[in-house]
C-alpha cells in the first residue's frame, strides 16, 4: 500500500524530501522553520506502535533534523512535540524557537496569528532547507 499523508498535513505543508524511514514536511506558517517528520507508515498514530528498530530510527532523524534546526538558523531553543489531537496520524514537530518570536516563551499551539508565507518565501525556504538537510545520511529530495 503507498504511503499517504492526511489531508491536513498536506493543505498546511511542503514536502522538503525524505529520510529513511520519514517524510519531511516545511509547515507553511510564518514562523521558524518548522518541520514536520512523518513515518511514511499508514495508520501509525503513536511511537510506541513502531517496531523497536523504527523508533531508534526516529528518534535518529528527530535528532538530526533538530541539530540542523539549532546549527544553521541559531535556535535559541528546538521545540519537539507530537501531539496529534487534530491529526491523528503520528507525526512530530521540530519547531525552530528564537526569544524574539510571537510566542515566546510561550508554546507556538494558540499564542501566534497563524500567518502563512506567501508562496515565494515558502518555495525559498523548501530549497535551503533541501540544501541543509543533505548533509543526512539517506535524505533524498521529493517534489509535491
Amino acid at each position: 500500500m503507498q504511503f499517504s499523508l492526511h489531508p491536513r498535513l498536506a493543505a498546511d505543508t511542503t514536502i522538503v524530501g525524505n529520510l529513511p524511514l520519514c517524510q519531511v514536511l516545511l509547515s507553511k506558517e510564518a514562523l521558524g522553520p518548522w518541520l514536520i517528520l512523518v513515518p511514511r507508515k499508514n495508520d501509525l498514530r503513536e511511537i510506541h506502535h513502531l517496531p523497536e528498530t523504527e523508533q531508534l530510527q526516529l528518534m535518529k532523524e528527530s535528532c538530526a533534523v533538530a541539530t540542523v534546526l539549532e546549527k544553521d538558523y541559531q535556535a535559541d531553543k528546538i521545540n519537539v512535540g507530537a501531539l496529534g489531537n487534530l491529526v491523528p496520524q503520528l507525526h512530530v514537530h521540530h519547531i525552530a524557537r528564537f526569544k524574539n518570536d510571537v510566542a515566546w516563551p510561550g508554546p507556538i499551539w494558540g499564542n501566534t496569528d497563524g500567518t502563512q508565507r506567501d508562496d515565494a518565501l515558502q518555495q525559498a525556504l523548501t530549497e535551503e532547507l533541501r540544501t541543509e538537510l543533505s548533509h543526512i545520511d539517506g535524505f533524498s529530495v521529493v517534489e509535491s
